[in-house]
């Protein structure tokens, strides 16, 4: 369990569920209590610009839209032209370069906004797996919502 008072990031891929406001989503707003932390918990703005992606890609309506506009609202938005952050992609992006591992440039933006924060990603990639826990701390839900730390 991530205690009350550690920063929390949330993934593209977990937030989508919490706006669809299915089980997975709903396991893991209960199992953190997500809206009863006393920090938002955050969000990279490459994952506000993947929800808006994978909006219009689904041809979400506008219910749907609201929905994301409401969650956002709800969340602390971080900005990738911090310093901090910057250092962290590079070296993660070294990292994963030097030992021929791949991952999206979107996820090395998360996992180093998550690095610079010092938050716990919340996520379904088990690609994050490479980078814990000498990068960013992480914890994994699998498609039933299971967990692994």
């Amino acid at each position: 369990m991530i205690s009350p008072d550690r920063l929390i990031l949330l993934d593209t891929n977990v937030l989508i569920h919490l706006i669809r406001g299915d089980a997975i989503g709903a396991a893991i707003d209960e199992r953190y209590g997500l809206r009863n932390r006393p920090e938002r918990p955050l969000i990279s703005i490459v994952t506000v610009g993947e929800v808006m992606k994978f909006a219009e890609w689904r041809g979400w309506g506008e219910g749907k839209r609201r929905m994301i506009r409401e969650l956002l609202e709800e969340l602390l938005i971080v900005d990738i032209s911090d310093a901090t952050i910057l250092d962290r992609y590079a070296k993660i992006g070294a990292y994963l370069d030097s030992t021929g591992q791949r991952i999206q440039h979107n996820d090395i933006w998360i996992a180093a906004t998550a690095a610079a924060k010092r938050a716990v990603v919340l996520t379904m990639d088990s690609h994050f797996d490479r980078l814990h826990p000498e990068y960013v701390e992480r914890v994994f839900f699998d498609a039933k919502g299971n967990t692994k730390s």
